[in-house]
């Protein structure tokens, strides 16, 4: 299985979107189907795209009925096909009823994510810039969007609050300077970790460098002062550039030399991919 449902586990995420689904019983099935009986449907791709998040989508079934069983004819990570036969969900008839609904909904964010993420990333190819996700993430779900991110080939930035010092505009009017917020940090974090500080303009970007900071991120900078900003950077700390980033508007900062750019698109406006399960049938 793969590590996002044994290391991380995610159960109990799955179990409360089950819940959600099914507050007290699935009525419908329960009044069309009055005892276990074996079944089997196809997962089928409705569009192009990366695909993303299939053992969540078994673990949802299994939760449901220890018997089922999922046969996959592809890996996160390939690309598929409109018309592709992906996967045989096999199990009790009431549990493929059921999660269907919640299973397609995991895969096909997931999905829609990963396949968004690719498009974007193909475009910093020849570069040395990687693409990084941000927090902007649908509450409950930032487990299953932060891996469908790196399914598509762009890299995670920190998970949560705990995992590193980024000081953005409120920490710094919240500390009364640059300076001060860096050496605040500084004094409270433990020393392995990396400092990052946000900056809006040149004088600010100065400020950090002269505090220390480890990284400079580039908030909402035209391409014209994104550009000079690096080169007062270079040498003195890693640069990411961040600030409505999207595949539309990306190209115009490949070329600026920024280590990284952080795009919270990837995880708020990707659309779904359309996938479906169909040719439910009894087995014999």
């Amino acid at each position: 299985m793969n590590p996002i449902t044994t290391l991380l586990n995610v159960d109990n995420l799955i179990m409360q979107a089950l819940r959600e689904d099914i507050s007290s019983e699935d009525v419908t099935t329960n009044a069309i189907m009055r005892e276990s009986k074996a079944g089997r449907a196809d997962l089928i791709c409705k569009q192009d795209g990366i695909i993303a998040g299939l053992d969540v989508f078994k673990r949802v079934f299994e939760l449901l009925d220890d018997t089922a069983k999922v046969t996959f004819q592809v890996k996160d990570g390939d690309e598929v096909k409109n018309g592709q036969l992906l996967a045989v969900v096999e199990g009790d008839i009431r549990a493929l009823l059921s999660g269907e609904r919640t299973a397609l909904n995991y895969l096909q964010r997931m999905s829609g994510i990963a396949t968004y993420t690719h498009s974007v990333a193909k475009l910093l190819e020849g570069s040395n810039t990687k693409l990084l996700d941000t927090r902007k993430t649908t509450p409950n779900m930032r487990i299953f969007e932060k891996y469908a991110v790196k399914v598509g080939g762009g890299y995670n930035h920190r998970y949560n609050l705990s995992d590193g010092v980024l000081i953005k505009d409120n920490h710094i009017g919240a500390a009364g300077g640059v300076k001060k917020a860096v050496e605040m940090a500084r004094e409270y974090a433990p020393f392995v970790r990396k400092i990052e500080v946000e900056v809006e303009n040149l004088d600010m970007l100065k400020e950090a460098l002269e505090a220390g900071a480890d990284i400079i991120m580039l908030d909402n900078m035209t391409p014209e002062m994104m550009k000079e900003a690096v080169d007062l950077t270079k040498g003195k700390a890693e640069t990411e550039c961040s600030g409505n980033v999207t595949k539309e508007n990306i190209q115009n900062i490949i070329d600026i030399g920024v280590d990284y750019v952080s795009s919270g698109a990837l995880t708020h406006s990707a659309p779904i991919m359309d996938l479906s399960l169909k040719n439910l049938k009894p087995i014999d």
